[in-house]
């Protein structure tokens, strides 16, 4: 299975903040977007997993355009952006069960105490959402990882953001294991992070350039 932008282009009123991005990716492969603030980077990831229409070109997903593909698609990736989705009124744990039960991919509460546990979060998992810290909603968000080895395709805007070392140690872990076993990372990320790829790209939305 591959992941596929055909001469992507996106438009935001008078200005063009991107043409002509081209690019595949395969089982095992880690693709950073790169760029200045403004560039266009979360309007990529955004076009990438459906969730907004490109001005012009197409997105692939096995050879199909994802526009025909919908659900079948949605069900075969994780999208976490920059707004931690995560509900106030929820336990920590209940976050996951909920979040993994609407992307069809259920899990249980234990499964979901384990997965706080890997990100450091095992004596938050029982407290409401609202009464943890931004970074510690953060890894809530992120324990949804752990639990979606099984959905080929991830795309992450800034996951990195607002951890402390060890949090970013337990995801680039995290992040390994999935690529090892198959899956596809696309993100962003300001801080210099090497993932072990099988091919480690990166896409410079300065330049459109891909190496």
């Amino acid at each position: 299975m591959s992941l596929r932008a055909h001469q992507l282009a996106c438009i935001r009123g008078d200005r063009e903040l991107f043409s002509g991005v081209d690019f595949e990716i395969d089982a095992g492969d880690a693709l950073q977007v790169a760029g200045a603030n403004g560039s266009g980077k979360t309007s990529l990831l955004r076009m990438l997993c459906g969730l907004s229409a490109p001005a012009e070109g197409d997105v692939f997903w096995g050879g199909r355009n994802i526009r025909s593909l919908r659900e079948e698609f949605s069900s075969k990736l994780i999208y976490l952006g920059h707004a931690n989705g995560v509900k106030d009124d929820l336990l920590a744990w209940e976050n996951l069960v909920v979040s993994t039960t609407l992307a069809g991919a259920p899990v249980s509460s234990d499964d979901a105490h384990e997965a706080l546990e890997q990100l450091g979060l095992g004596q938050a998992a029982d407290l409401p959402t609202r009464a943890l810290s931004q970074g510690q909603r953060k890894r809530v968000a992120l324990a949804r990882l752990s639990l979606g080895m099984s959905m080929p395709l991830w795309i992450l805007d800034e996951p990195f953001t607002a951890l402390d070392r060890g949090a970013v140690a337990a995801l680039r872990v995290t992040i390994d294991l999935h690529l090892a076993g198959g899956g596809m990372v696309i993100y962003t990320t300001h801080q210099e992070i090497e993932l072990a790829a099988k091919r480690a790209l990166t896409l410079d939305m300065n330049t459109g350039r891909l190496c």
